[in-house]
């Protein structure tokens, strides 16, 4: 399996059997993103709320790669209005998929699309497929992460460092040390001034709390 960090809170998974999914594909419009809505291919695309930044392009690639949309019922039901395929779920349920088993989580945020549509509760998301990726999705900080933490072997857990619509890092370590997983990689912070932070010290503080942290290069794609 294979990640890949576009910037912001926009992912790109490659499973095992090659199916590609996205997660918040915020690319044409993300400045800091390496690759637009036109270089993307998905199977599946998985969001974590209907925010412009989060729902970003996915329709855009959705006319042309006809992926199966994945989130909480409401949002899965907008997707499906616009002629799209959508699997609906919502949270503190799974499914499994043929790239792995989807969770979705609460998080404390809002949801509403960019036409001002209700989209339902925001979400993260757990994605498991011989390792498990916890992406909170835009969430302030909330106890439960130790249950989270506590219920699933959390492999590379992905979360907002920015502040101002999320977490800052403070709370980001606090949220780290709850679920404690094997390692670490910030997300959404940067892309514009309002959440301008900077990795390395939320680097240095969760490393010094004995937990693995990795800052992707905006583009960069890992091995897992």
């Amino acid at each position: 399996m294979k990640l890949k960090y576009f910037a912001h809170s926009a992912f790109q998974i490659t499973a095992d059997n090659g199916k590609i999914i996205l997660i918040d594909p915020f690319l044409d419009g993300n400045p800091k993103s390496p690759v637009k809505s036109d270089d993307v291919k998905a199977d599946y695309i998985i969001l974590s709320h209907a925010h412009g930044d989060h729902l970003g392009d996915s329709f855009k690639i959705a006319k042309r790669e006809k992926p199966l949309f994945i989130c909480v019922n409401e949002l899965a039901d907008y997707c499906a209005s616009k002629g799209f395929k959508a699997h609906n779920m919502h949270i503190g349920g799974g499914y499994d998929f043929d790239f792995g088993r989807v969770k979705f989580t609460i998080a404390h945020h809002g949801s509403q699309t960019p036409d001002g549509t209700y989209a339902g509760e925001p979400a993260g998301i757990i994605i498991s497929n011989g390792k498990t990726i916890y992406h909170t999705g835009d969430t302030g900080l909330f106890y439960d992460m130790k249950l989270i933490g506590e219920m699933n072997s959390i492999d590379y857990m992905l979360i907002p460092i920015g502040d101002n619509y999320t977490m800052g890092i403070t709370d980001a370590v606090k949220a780290v040390e709850f679920v404690n997983p094997k390692t670490v990689i910030p997300m959404h912070y940067n892309t514009f001034d309002v959440i301008s932070v900077d990795p390395k010290e939320f680097k240095k503080k969760v490393e010094e709390k004995g937990i693995n942290c990795r800052i992707m290069g905006f583009g960069e794609e890992i091995e897992l």
